[in-house]
């Protein structure tokens, strides 16, 4: 059986979405069966990161409503082990049926090592249609103060809906511009109020392969893309080292 994992963040541009694609590849690259969901209804872009933006992909309504069933899937060209649902564009979050959602999350966890539920930020529907259904939860913050406190406020909303599998990954980090700031990753830890898993340095590199619509992971092997393998190791229980190199 496998493992449902929501990723979330308490506000926008985190790079969630990207956190999404590299895990997703890095996991699928190993051999592991991987489904990754946008939940991001109407505002979806799961497909950029994961270079599909220019193949048809089923929504997860699709499946949620019985048109199509998981077995029917396409497989990443460059991953086949790993499968995509995106959101549907012609609902809002609210409009989801949340029980059809629930059923169709609990049959990908039989037929998947890893399901990724990417949800919106925020702490509204679609943040609760991933996060109610979850295992674990992933919460992508940068290491400023304002977003370290919306990540904490996150942690909180998580904490009631009685979520206690939470873990903290430090996106975009600039070693020059913590050391000016005088910020550790403990000190985001401490603020945050919650465990960490793991850190990812800022690289261009993020923008370079969504612009150029290839997944991060076959683009470089630095930067992002080893953060995220070593996260990935980290979520099949591996002791590796958190480090930016």
């Amino acid at each position: 059986m496998g493992e449902i994992i929501a990723v979330l963040s308490g506000k926008g541009g985190t790079g969630k979405t990207s956190i999404t694609a590299g895990l997703s590849t890095a996991l699928a690259k190993e051999g592991k069966r991987v489904l990754c969901v946008d939940c991001d209804v109407g505002l979806r872009n799961l497909d950029i990161p994961l270079g599909l933006s220019d193949a048809a992909a089923l929504s997860f309504l699709d499946v949620c409503q019985g048109g199509y069933t998981l077995e029917q899937l396409t497989p990443h060209p460059q991953f086949p082990t790993l499968f995509f649902l995106t959101a549907p564009m012609n609902r809002s979050a609210e409009e989801i049926d949340a029980e059809a959602f629930g059923n169709m999350v609990r049959l990908a966890r039989d037929q998947f090592d890893f399901v990724f539920l990417d949800a919106p930020a925020g702490v509204d529907a679609g943040f609760r249609l991933a996060a109610n259904r979850a295992d674990r939860v992933l919460l992508v913050t940068l290491s400023d103060p304002a977003a370290v406190r919306d990540a904490g406020r996150t942690g909180q909303v998580l904490e009631l809906m009685g979520k206690e599998n939470v873990r903290l990954i430090v996106n975009r980090i600039n070693p020059k511009l913590v050391s000016n700031m005088a910020l550790t990753v403990d000190d985001v830890m401490d603020n945050a109020g919650l465990p960490l898993l793991g850190i990812v340095p800022d690289d261009p590199n993020v923008t370079l392969s969504a612009a150029f619509g290839k997944p991060l992971l076959t683009y470089t092997k630095k930067g992002a893309a080893a953060a995220c393998r070593r996260i990935a190791s980290r979520l099949q229980g591996m002791p590796v080292k958190i480090d930016l190199k």
